[in-house]
């Protein structure tokens, strides 16, 4: 049977707190000061250890020192003076997760109900460390040079907590694969993992995809909808882009952190919830702040454990490792046997890859296309444009073009007209940098399957 010490200087919380941890099947000690606890801690090593932030003689982290194995113990600290400081000093020493008073009885069960799985956890996270660096994976993610070694560190520490994170890098360095592998290494693991990208969804629906809807709350809710917060109960919520989630959404998103309950669109009836949530951005954080686009107490809510994600240019040899990895994919998908030469190799070494390790797998998807045995050295297509439209400055278009062409052609003709710099062209553009993104995906996607089409298909086709 697990055991639970409960540390509270207030005698009404460790009584009803006493009550509900012993009928989830604990036996329990309880103590109202550090010197109790301690006495508590020889006589027997607790499995969960609640405490209070503040006691009479001390803090109630301090305890975390006294622990002969602090790995096998869930430390859950418990607060009246909740504040990010205080969150970041806890998930430091080990805390797995961070309470605030009045403590919510439903995540004081979901915590108690998880614990069995942290011991396993902990230890399956050590073995990966151990093990799958050596072959340059960790979790969903692939490299072995120093930046990404650190960066699997903090994902091993952060991830068996409930702490909230906020990735940071550019686009293309593998953001949500980071989530995943937090969710995949988190006691969270076998409850569902749901992405968002706020800057992909229009304002009118992205808060009925986070929060649910009632029957006739706005034209066309012709039933309820339960939102991400209901579906992903006891998961992980990924918020991708969070610097383009709009303003007002912002306000009820901090109060689901600050509260833990949520309503969805067109209720009055306030529900719980029981998520995890990992944001990420491409921009810096504070620059959003200053600009605006992001609320500060809400990015201060969401920065408990920021994680920087290396750029490709500066992971060295990963590059190859990770082009051979793409390749791999493809072969192992299309059954085929395709390697690189070595003047491919020396190829990818020498060239600049500012749009990270997307535009490294798309370059490596064209080569794979282009090759028949071997994927010789072969240049990086850039986006098709005229030479007199690049001299110019000037896009024609003619009558009759349809809007999906119209867009490809003046996003194309921007992004050449600002030398391939992303950023600059979508901020010409008026569009995000992961729109921008996701656009040249799209087009890489459609050049790749019209080069696999045999050229008697293309002219039937265009006789139809």
């Amino acid at each position: 049977m697990p055991h639970a010490l409960i540390v509270d200087d207030e005698a009404d919380v460790v009584a009803w707190m006493a009550e509900v941890v012993q009928a989830e099947g604990y036996t329990v000690a309880t103590a109202q000061s550090l010197r109790q606890a301690r006495a508590q801690l020889v006589r027997q090593t607790p499995d969960v250890l609640l405490a209070d932030l503040k006691l009479p003689d001390g803090c109630g982290t301090d305890l975390a020192r006294d622990l002969d194995a602090p790995s096998q113990v869930e430390l859950v600290v418990i607060t009246g003076h909740a504040s990010v400081d205080s969150a970041i000093e806890a998930v430091r020493i080990g805390a797995s997760d961070y309470l605030t008073k009045p403590v919510d009885i439903e995540r004081l069960l979901a915590i108690l109900r998880r614990q069995p799985q942290t011991a396993e956890l902990k230890s399956e996270i050590g073995e990966l460390r151990a093990d799958l660096r050596e072959a340059g994976r960790f979790g969903h993610m692939v490299g072995a040079s120093p930046p990404m070694q650190s960066l699997y560190d903090k994902l091993a520490r952060v991830a068996p907590t409930s702490a909230t994170v906020l990735l940071l890098g550019d686009s293309g360095t593998g953001k949500e694969l980071a989530a995943r592998t937090l969710h995949d290494l988190s006691r969270r693991r076998k409850f569902p993992f749901l992405a968002i990208n706020c800057g992909a969804i229009s304002a009118n629906l992205i808060e009925s995809e986070l929060f649910g809807h009632e029957k006739g709350s706005f034209t066309g809710a012709d039933r309820q909808h339960q939102g991400f917060f209901e579906q992903a109960k006891g998961g992980t919520i990924f918020l991708d882009e969070m610097t383009e989630m709009p303003p007002e959404l912002q306000v009820k998103l901090l109060r689901v952190l600050e509260t833990n309950t949520f309503m969805r669109v067109g209720s009055t009836q306030a529900l719980p919830t029981d998520v995890r949530i990992i944001a990420a951005t491409n921009r810096p954080p504070e620059k959003a702040v200053a600009e605006g686009k992001l609320r500060e107490d809400l990015y201060h809510r969401l920065n408990v454990f920021p994680i920087q994600l290396p750029s490709l240019r500066e992971r060295g040899q990963d590059i190859e490792l990770l082009a051979k990895t793409f390749l791999q994919e493809l072969n192992r998908t299309e059954g085929t046997k395709k390697h690189f030469s070595p003047a491919a190799l020396k190829r990818l070494h020498e060239t600049s890859w500012p749009g990270n390790v997307r535009e490294l797998k798309n370059y490596v998807q064209r080569a794979y296309i282009l090759a028949d045995e071997v994927v010789e050295d072969i240049e990086p297509m850039q986006p098709p444009t005229q030479a007199a439209e690049q001299d110019s400055g000037v896009l024609v278009l003619h009558v009759g073009m349809t809007l999906a062409e119209v867009e490809r052609r003046m996003t194309l003709a921007t992004l050449q007209h600002c030398g391939n710099v992303k950023r600059s062209a979508a901020k010409m553009l008026g569009i995000s940098l992961k729109t921008l993104y996701n656009r040249l995906e799209a087009y890489g996607a459609a050049d790749k399957a019209q080069a696999v089409v045999p050229p008697a298909a293309n002219d039937e086709s265009a006789a139809a």
